[in-house]
């Protein structure tokens, strides 16, 4: 009732909210309003919400917009009072990197030895302590290893705060952070041994897209959009053939790279396997090669018959396949015989807090027992452990995967009927998985047009008329806070500028912040070139520190006529100044390499599936990279690039080319390699890439 009761202010405010967690599993939760998840439709287990041997409580976690949330933490403190109130506190123990850090202090390391130390060895020091060839370097993880998951720092919970029948300070003292609410001492753990519940309050992008957008789709076009009507999401045939084709660029959790190719693998037309795609691309099914295995049987029917019979009546819908986190307690329970208390301990043990203790170890080899009597082949009985294991890379419940999809449904929804004011709800709650500028290409790829920021036309945040999308002044790199405010207050109250005396007549602003704004263009209004408007600005403010705004009945009679010899100005130099103020350029990065390359033919990512098994050279301007490693601890990458006409390129550097053949920054790439396919999803295997530098100013 207290989480209805969050909900509820929530949504009177207008907050937009997810319910997920173990909660999600609860149809009275579902009746509530607290989850958007009909657990009986999904068939979710209930024995993961709370079951008879269950000694913790069940967890709630909500979202909200990252907008919203200070707003309902400082709700819950005001409604059950200070007293009765506090954040939850945590403990960062000293794992690798902080314990090689602190020791390596102590021996009197310098900052660059002590980086170079865990660069090396930071992530995998247990491992590989007897390779260390330095004799000192291995003093500091022997040393090291005597404090390893020692508490280090007390800070607070990403998310947890505790409400408490009695005044919190029966239980803790507290102290009081920068957040400005009482904390207490201890973490989640000596809570739930308290007895005292957690309650989780979170934030994310996703939700303030959604709600930004939909208040962009009614000032900009005078539609509602209702993004309640999930279910008529789930069936329409639009959003659900932008799903299959990985076309998700914004839309919450299904927008990464791996994501995207994921959903192009299974060809995702539906809910359901939208919901399984959200958790087996999660660390631990991956971690287990079970994502492979069910991307075989979900593409391949014939490929179900592998299963055994035992495991594909517990887990039918995921054809034998562990996926979500209450797949561990179904094969405890019903494959291995446990009790549900003993296998809600190997669940609770995939965090990986207690694989030290006793009780998991026990637990475990009443696991290898009972199957034993059960006459399992042992090569099952292993895999199946292998399984369970695998977990410890948090794994996802189904009720927490299935309310993700419905914000992904959501997403697709405003992606799919109005991409241009979605992608400036994006833009506006500073993107998500990729840079502001890949939301702009995409906004531009929908059919807007991007006009760089405008003194008459642009706010803080980024804006929309009709198709014209003017970025925010937030996005000009070193422009001063306040400057913004200025201008919007001097146009609301005085109009548009009409010059740029009359700007300096109305803001207050220094030469260099002026100077930003012409740079970018925000002048371009007044029908002044760049260059004039600088020498201009020069002469009006070079002998002060900044104008003061000034309250003139009539304007100067004469305004100052500065002559000017011809001027030469290019769309080059606009994108300099342009990737100089808000780090990327307006126009296509193709449109400044050399013409020698512009003019050059080379395949475009449509072109990849009729080069199957064949070597190509294609040109790609850089978006991401994911670093991933080896089972022998070599780097290898996964890089995403964009073609000319802005489709995507994916590309595979292996460690002897990942070590050769260097990402240098964001630039675009002549990149050679074979064309490979996996499930109808195309990439490169790359063999060798290199740089092609921009052209630059002639000066």
């Amino acid at each position: 009732l207290i989480n209805r009761d969050i909900v509820a202010y929530a949504r009177s405010k207008g907050y937009f909210t997810i319910g997920r967690g173990s909660g999600a599993n609860s149809l009275i939760a579902y009746c509530l309003h607290i989850t958007d998840v009909d657990p009986i439709d999904l068939d979710l287990y209930f024995e993961r919400f709370i079951n008879l041997f269950r000694e913790t409580p069940p967890d709630f976690d909500l979202d909200f917009s990252w907008t919203d949330r200070d707003d309902v933490t400082r709700y819950i403190f005001e409604r059950y009072g200070h007293e009765h109130t506090a954040l939850l506190a945590t403990y960062s123990e000293f794992k690798e990197r902080a314990f090689i850090r602190e020791v390596a202090k102590t021996f009197g390391l310098p900052k660059d030895e002590i980086d170079s130390l865990i660069k090396a060895y930071g992530e995998k020091a247990d491992k590989v302590q007897g390779q260390i060839p330095d004799k000192f370097a291995r003093s500091i993880y022997k040393y090291g290893a005597y404090i390893h998951h020692f508490p280090n720092l007390l800070s607070i919970h990403a998310s947890g705060i505790l409400i408490s029948e009695l005044p919190i300070y029966n239980y803790t003292a507290t102290w009081m952070p920068p957040k400005g609410y009482p904390t207490t001492q201890f973490d989640m753990y000596v809570a739930e041994d308290i007895g005292l519940y957690k309650f989780d309050i979170l934030s994310q992008r996703g939700l303030g897209h959604i709600k930004d957008a939909v208040a962009i789709i009614r000032q900009n076009k005078g539609e509602e959009a209702d993004i309640t009507q999930v279910s008529q999401f789930k069936t329409d045939p639009v959003i659900n053939e932008r799903l299959s084709t990985g076309n998700t660029i914004g839309c919450f959790y299904i927008e990464s790279p791996a994501m995207r190719m994921l959903l192009k693998k299974l060809q995702v037309k539906d809910y359901l396997t939208l919901v399984a795609a959200s958790s087996i691309i999660r660390p631990g099914v991956a971690r287990s090669g079970m994502m492979r295995e069910y991307i075989v049987r979900h593409r391949f029917p014939k490929e179900r018959e592998k299963m055994h019979p035992v495991l594909g009546k517990i887990m039918p819908d995921t054809y034998g396949v562990m996926v979500y986190q209450e797949d561990v307690i179904k094969v405890a329970h019903y494959f291995a015989g446990l009790t549900l208390s003993e296998a809600d301990v190997l669940r609770r043990g995939m965090s990986g807090k207690y694989r030290s203790r006793e009780e998991f170890q026990r637990i475990r080899d009443k696991y290898f027992e009972n199957c034993r009597e059960k006459r399992y082949d042992d090569a099952l009985v292993k895999d199946v452990w292998h399984q369970i294991e695998s977990f410890a890379g948090y794994s996802f419940a189904k009720g927490h995967s299935a309310s993700y999809a419905v914000e992904s449904y959501q997403s697709l929804y405003l992606k799919t009927y109005y991409p241009i004011e979605f992608m400036v709800g994006v833009i506006n709650n500073f993107g998500g998985f990729y840079s502001t500028e890949l939301y702009v290409h995409e906004a531009r790829m929908s059919g807007a047009t991007i006009a760089a920021p405008c003194i008459n036309k642009s706010y803080r945040h980024t804006v929309v008329y009709d198709t014209t999308i003017y970025l925010g002044f937030q996005h000009i790199q070193s422009l001063e806070q306040p400057i913004p405010a200025r201008i919007t207050a001097a146009r609301e109250q005085g109009g548009p500028f009409e010059s740029l005396e009359d700007f300096l007549q109305r803001v207050a602003i220094s030469l260099e912040q002026l100077e930003i704004l012409i740079l970018v263009d925000a002048f371009r209004s007044t029908g002044v070139s760049k260059q004039e408007l600088l020498v201009a600005a020069y002469m009006q403010l070079h002998k002060t520190k900044k104008t003061a705004p000034s309250l003139q009945l009539f304007p100067p009679e004469e305004r100052p006529d500065y002559h000017f010899p011809q001027l030469h100005h290019s769309r080059l130099q606009d994108a300099w100044d342009q990737i100089q103020h808000l780090g990327f350029p307006l126009i296509s990065p193709f449109e400044m390499l050399p013409p020698e390359v512009r003019e050059q033919s080379f395949p475009a990512a449509k072109d990849l599936p009729a080069l199957k098994g064949k070597a190509v050279e294609v040109l790609g301007y850089y978006v991401t990279r994911k670093v991933t490693y080896t089972i022998k601890g070599e780097v290898m990458y996964f890089g995403t690039f964009l073609d000319r006409n802005g489709d995507w390129i994916d590309t595979v550097h292996f460690p002897d080319v990942a070590r050769q053949y260097r990402f240098r920054g964001k630039a675009c790439y002549r990149i050679r390699g074979k064309v490979t396919e996996e499930y109808g999803t195309y990439s490169i295997a790359v063999s060798n890439m290199e740089i092609v530098h921009m052209l630059t100013i002639q000066t």
